[in-house]
C-alpha cells in the first residue's frame, strides 16, 4: 500500500521547494527595506529638520519645522507603502523589528544629545549642521545592520534554524 521512499528523491524535492521559498524571502527583504531611495530620503529630511531646529528658532518655528517634517515623512511612508505590495503571512511586525527600530532611535537620539553637548560653544549656525550630520551618519550606518537583523526574523519564522550538518 505504501510507496517506497527514496531518500535522494525526497531531498531533491525538498530543495526544489526550498529554493523558491528562499527567493520569496529575499524579495521580501529587498522590498521591506524600501531601498536606498527611502533611506536617503529619510536621512535628507532628518538632516534638514535637525539643522533647522539646531539653529534655535522661536517656538513657532520649531512647531512649523515639526509639522513640515512629520508631513513629509508621512508622505514618504505612504509612497513607500503603496509601492511595496508584498506581504508574507509571517511578515507582520515582529519583536525584532520593534527592537531594531528602538535601538536605532536610541542611537540617533543619543548622538543628537551628545553632539548638542559637544557643540554648545559653537554658534547655532555651525552647531545645527554638525549635530545633524552626526545624527544622520549614525542613522545611515546603523540602518543596514538593523534591517538585516530584523528581516532575518521573518526568514527564520521565529523557529530555530534546522541543522543542515545532520543530513536530515
Amino acid at each position: 500500500m505504501s510507496t517506497p521512499l527514496d531518500a535522494e528523491q525526497a531531498w531533491k524535492d525538498l530543495q526544489r521547494i526550498r529554493v523558491p521559498q528562499e527567493r520569496v524571502y529575499d524579495e521580501f527583504e529587498r522590498t521591506a527595506s524600501g531601498g536606498r531611495g527611502t533611506a536617503y530620503g529619510t536621512a535628507a529630511l532628518m538632516w534638514v529638520f535637525l539643522t533647522g531646529v539646531g539653529m534655535d528658532p522661536p517656538w513657532w518655528g520649531v512647531g512649523l519645522f515639526m509639522t513640515v517634517y512629520v508631513g513629509l515623512l508621512g508622505a514618504l511612508c505612504v509612497r513607500n507603502a503603496r509601492r511595496t505590495r508584498m506581504q508574507l503571512h509571517r511578515s507582520r511586525v515582529t519583536g525584532r523589528m520593534w527592537a531594531a527600530f528602538g535601538a536605532v532611535a536610541v542611537l540617533v537620539g543619543g548622538t543628537i544629545v551628545l553632539a548638542d553637548h559637544l557643540t554648545e560653544s559653537l554658534a547655532p549656525v555651525y552647531a545645527g549642521p554638525v549635530q545633524a550630520t552626526a545624527a544622520v551618519a549614525v542613522y545611515l550606518l546603523s540602518l543596514g545592520p538593523a534591517n538585516r537583523w530584523a528581516a532575518d526574523s521573518v526568514r527564520s519564522g521565529g523557529e530555530p534554524a534546522a541543522d543542515e550538518g545532520t543530513g536530515r
